[in-house]
């Protein structure tokens, strides 16, 4: 192994950093408006848009990622195993990003066949682009409170992409295309793709890879998948990341149908009315004039601020009680405040927006917390087996991450349907947009009961994972004494 420092410099951590906000700016649409664009944007019945998210989504997980990640651990290259894919899929994934929100003029069976075309070539793209970035977090440093620090950087960055989707995207959308969502999304994602592509190129020439695997490590993919089923913690990992996308896809991608058919307008106006106005004084205008888009934008706000807040405690918590106790015990918090949305009624705007804050708070402390871990886990995997297989591991997760996201995903568009939702397609055909009372239960148990489930398993599983604070201790002096030989 390398005996290089293991300290980042700052303009590394930021360089790095950068990678994850361009991710982000792809990875934050699709979980807060994929469903929407799909229903109401591009105008694909509700049953449709659920089976291309969830089929497309599932091949994707289970076919690409495991795919990517045995060829990235067999790179070689004079730039490292992962870095050079980062640059290799900096542009393409830019291209495809915009295509998969453009709204070509065919007929309904052949907008179906360009959303399920598009959107396969995204989720290729995006593996291929985020497997090799996360595992480059698991071999750009082996000290732990390094790859802790790091990871707090990193997901500041993210936080800051999902302030821009969740808050002022759809405002940006409705004003860019002048009321027309679909020119507005096309014009607002040509941006995204330039500027993400820029962000990637500089994570490539910032970035540097210090934990090499020694020259004689050989190991078959067999054996790297024999090592996988092997690791408790790694499965535990796989599951547990699983159930935490689909939380977030569910209740990411519901809470703007929660807002344009639940939240009372007249209450939201008059709860947001004075934040505009401050906002206005100081020159922020970007919320425009409808009041559901701007309660929107601001409720996704006050939690992403509050998420920051959390992610710079958390390093400080990680650092003395461990990863894996600080990640349940704010989980679980953060659960409980989900659960509250289910019994707000719809003029109760200022408990809806506490209730979003100290869920953002909470859920915050774990957000840097689950990439550290399954880089432990690789860590784990290597200090067990005497063979390092970092993007494998990844891999696995980011099976995870793509299986969640596309269950939760499509059980919004199938939940909706299920609850008799009405969506553009139907309007179109004659139907008027006034949602039935159930479509409006459907969206309260979307933002509520529905998601708090997965995180309360995630929750349990946690009492099994054995990488506590002392193990994390012994397993980072074992390898460093390793990696000196």
């Amino acid at each position: 192994m390398s005996t290089h420092s293991q300290k980042l410099s700052i303009k590394e951590k930021i360089g790095y950093s950068l990678g994850d906000l361009s991710a982000n700016l792809v990875f934050q649409t699709l979980m807060t408006y994929l469903a929407y664009f799909y229903t109401d944007i591009y105008g694909l019945k509700a049953n449709d848009a659920s089976a291309i998210i969830l089929t497309v989504g599932l091949v994707a997980a289970f076919g690409f990622n495991p795919v990517i990640g045995a060829l990235a651990d067999r790179t070689k290259s004079k730039y490292g195993k992962f870095r050079p894919w980062i640059i290799w899929t900096a542009v393409p994934l830019g291209i495809v990003a915009l295509l998969a929100f453009t709204t070509p003029d065919f007929e309904y069976k052949g907008k179906v066949v360009y959303a399920v075309v598009t959107y396969t070539l995204l989720l290729l793209l995006y593996a291929s682009n985020n497997l090799p970035y996360s595992a480059l977090s698991g071999v750009i440093t082996g000290d732990m409170g390094e790859r802790n620090s790091l990871s707090a950087y990193r997901f500041v960055a993210v936080m800051f992409a999902q302030f821009f989707v969740q808050v002022f995207m759809l405002p940006i959308i409705e004003s860019a295309g002048d009321g027309d969502k679909a020119v507005g999304i096309e014009i607002v994602m040509t941006w995204l793709a330039i500027i993400g592509t820029i962000m990637l190129i500089i994570t490539f020439l910032t970035t540097k890879e210090r934990i090499i695997p020694s020259v004689d490590q050989k190991s078959s993919i067999k054996e790297d998948l024999g090592d996988l089923f092997k690791n408790r913690p790694w499965v535990i990992m796989l599951v547990l990341t699983t159930l935490v996308f689909i939380t977030l896809a569910m209740k990411g991608g519901s809470y703007v149908y929660y807002f344009k058919n639940y939240v009372d307008p007249n209450a939201l106006t008059t709860f947001i009315q004075p934040i505009l106005d401050f906002l206005n004084s100081i020159g922020i205008n970007f919320f425009g004039e409808n009041p559901v888009s701007a309660g929107f934008g601001l409720f996704n706000a006050g939690g992403i601020i509050f998420m920051i807040v959390g992610i710079t405690f958390s390093k400080r918590f990680a650092d003395k009680y461990g990863k894996r106790d600080v990640f349940g015990v704010a989980l679980f918090l953060s659960t409980l405040f989900i659960i509250a949305f289910y019994f707000f009624s719809k003029e109760s705007v200022g408990l809806i927006f506490l209730s979003q804050i100290l869920h953002g708070f909470f859920y915050g402390l774990t957000i840097p917390l689950l990439w550290a871990m399954i880089a432990d886990v690789a860590d784990y995997s290597e200090w067990k087996n005497n063979r390092r297989a970092t993007a494998i591991i990844f891999s696995a997760m980011m099976v995870g991450l793509k299986g969640g996201l596309s269950i939760g995903s499509a059980l919004v568009t199938w939940i909706l349907g299920l609850y008799n939702y009405i969506t553009k397609e139907a309007a179109v055909a004659g139907e008027a947009l006034i949602q039935p009372e159930s479509a409006i239960q459907g969206t309260r148990l979307l933002v509520s009961i529905y998601p708090s489930i997965p995180f309360l398993i995630g929750i349990g599983l946690l009492f099994f994972y054995e990488i506590n604070k002392k193990a994390e201790t012994q397993i980072e002096t074992d390898l460093k004494q390793r990696r000196i030989k």
